[in-house]
């Protein structure tokens, strides 16, 4: 009686547990496609400026060379608040403390001496973003003339960046629909839906830097800057499907 009542457990368990699904229904022939990338570009003229100025000062020990950048930079940082920069627009972007080391020329023998440290030099550098253009050379001026003695990587910015890089994107799209529909019309075909749309990323003009000696900046003629214009460039692939 125990191996009927097993064999039935069995024979009512076996379905259940090797049963498998039906395979599932092969699917049809993929639309044929075509791809194109297109390009698109926007352009506006820069309306901020982001500026690196500093001060480089150099003494017989690291504390007087210190004390006296310090100082420098203090009455510098003033001087570009009070020409109406806001202190969220001025940032510390460089520091540095570094011997300054002189080589004796090699002995009769051959043998070369040890460097020597002759003094030490200090350099500090704030990064400031000017969001009105036409203040731009008035604080240059006045950054020379309070204590700047460097002056580097001067670049122009557009603040609405995101407005113009749309438009571009738009560009780029009708751009590559442009290239799809005349090489569907040349193969016979017309264009069916957006199977697929790829950004590829934008090309965007590399900063102007600008570079400043300390004896060219003594000059106490008006600093004359001109933004330009910049170009915004995007990329944009896009897959249609194609009819017959």
């Amino acid at each position: 009686m125990r191996r009927f009542a097993l064999a039935a457990c069995l024979a009512f368990a076996s379905p259940a547990v090797f049963a498998q699904e039906p395979p599932p229904p092969p699917h049809g022939p993929r639309p044929a496609t075509i791809s194109m990338t297109g390009e698109g570009t926007a352009s506006a003229a820069p309306d901020m400026a982001v500026l690196n100025s500093g001060v480089v000062t150099e003494a017989k020990t690291a504390r007087e060379a210190l004390d006296a950048n310090t100082a420098a930079m203090t009455k510098l940082i003033d001087a570009i608040k009070s020409a109406g920069i806001e202190p969220r627009d001025i940032a510390t972007s460089g520091f540095s403390v570094q011997p300054r080391y002189v080589y004796p020329q090699p002995k009769n023998d051959g043998q070369q001496s040890p460097p020597r440290i002759t003094g030490y030099e200090v350099r500090n550098n704030v990064t400031v973003k000017v969001r009105d253009l036409t203040q731009l050379g008035g604080i240059l001026d006045k950054a020379v003339t309070e204590g700047s003695n460097q002056i580097d990587g001067l670049s122009f910015d557009i603040s609405k960046k995101e407005e113009l890089l749309n438009e571009a994107r738009k560009k780029a799209y009708a751009d590559a629909r442009a290239k799809a529909e005349l090489y569907a019309g040349a193969a016979g075909v017309t264009l069916g839906r957006v199977r697929n749309i790829a950004e590829q990323g934008g090309a965007f003009p590399p900063p102007r830097p600008m570079m400043m000696r300390a004896d060219a900046m003594k000059q106490s003629a008006p600093v004359p800057v001109e933004a330009g214009e910049q170009e915004l460039s995007i990329n944009v692939t896009a897959t249609w499907e194609i009819e017959p």
